[in-house]
């Protein structure tokens, strides 16, 4: 059963610091019946250096804090407007590989742009999701014990600025965009629903929990 089952948490805006610490937390702690999570939130201003992280892609931090991850991938940005999705999921019990739950965390996200009639494409080289050629979304995880987490960053109606001081996943002329410059009506109230449907069925839970 649990592997048709995921707990669907809406945490608000939540410190980068303590929230890491819980997903590694539930991580550590967890055993063959602990059911998957998914965790929806924002976090306060913050650069995430992934584990292959170079600093010459940290061109200006000036106020914002940087905090050394332990997820794949390079530097990226979070701040409040931005929808992140913390998948806490056993992927051995899911029989899921790195690349598969990658794509299906891309394909998820390009279906709920297109249920706003944006367009929206993947790269093979460089995850996440993309709308003519900018970024508008990131994927960076830890796998440990055959269990993922961290997850995926979505931007909606941020503030892009921060992006400027930085190369966004290690690519010196990657721009971003986000969801309110495609579509004015969009707000993360109303697709977080639209994007836990997408996400549940593209990973097979059945049974959808939340708390």
């Amino acid at each position: 059963m649990n592997s048709d089952t995921v707990i669907v948490r809406t945490l608000g805006l939540q410190d980068y610091l303590t929230t890491w610490q819980a997903m590694r937390q539930l991580t550590n702690n967890r055993n063959d019946n602990t059911i998957d999570e998914l965790w929806l939130l924002e976090h306060p201003a913050v650069f995430t250096q992934g584990q292959n992280g170079k600093p010459e892609h940290i061109l200006s931090s000036g106020t914002i804090p940087i905090i050394q991850a332990d997820r794949g991938g390079q530097v990226t940005y979070h701040g409040p407007g931005q929808l992140i999705v913390y998948t806490l999921i056993d992927l051995k019990r899911k029989k899921l590989n790195v690349r598969t739950i990658v794509t299906l965390l891309e394909q998820s996200i390009v279906q709920l742009l297109a249920d706003y009639h944006i367009q929206a494409q993947t790269k093979c080289e460089a995850p996440g999701v993309y709308v003519n050629d900018k970024k508008i979304c990131s994927i960076g995880l830890r796998i440990r014990k055959g269990c993922a987490f961290h997850g995926l960053a979505l931007n909606v109606a941020m503030d892009l600025d921060p992006f400027l001081q930085i190369n966004p996943c290690g690519f010196p002329q990657l721009k971003m965009t986000q969801l309110v410059n495609l579509n004015k009506a969009v707000n993360i109230t109303t697709l977080s629903p639209k994007l836990v449907r997408h996400l549940t069925t593209n990973l097979g839970y059945t049974n959808v929990l939340t708390a």
